[in-house]
């Protein structure tokens, strides 16, 4: 299994290079991860990796990709970012993208 080094403290990933353990994940995580990918995350990065953890968080199951990018560009709105330029966000996969930089399971990215 490999591992993510993070503020003095080991993060484990699975082979795919998604969170072991979703409480494992904190803003310094997703920061890391990000910058391992080229990724410098801004508001709306932020905005969308903050929705997927809360409806994981609420739900336990993974939202539709419509209610995903309908919520998202939604909240984007007021962060200047539209529904459009999410895919331009996570340039690694879009949604995929953004759940693994969020902590969520890999089975709940591959709903995207």
């Amino acid at each position: 299994m490999a591992t993510l080094e993070v503020g003095g403290r080991t993060v484990e990933l699975n082979g795919e290079g998604y969170l072991a353990d979703f409480d494992d994940w904190d803003e310094d995580v997703a920061r890391t991860m990000a910058e391992q990918d080229n990724l410098k995350l801004l508001d709306c990065h932020w905005t969308a990796i903050r929705f997927l953890r809360e409806y994981y968080d609420e739900h336990r199951v993974p939202a539709s990709p419509r209610i995903i990018v309908k919520q998202i560009g939604h909240r984007l709105t007021d962060h200047k970012c539209g529904q459009r330029d999410l895919k331009e966000m996570f340039p690694l996969g879009g949604c995929k993208h953004a759940c693994r930089l969020a902590g969520l399971p890999i089975y709940y990215c591959h709903a995207c």
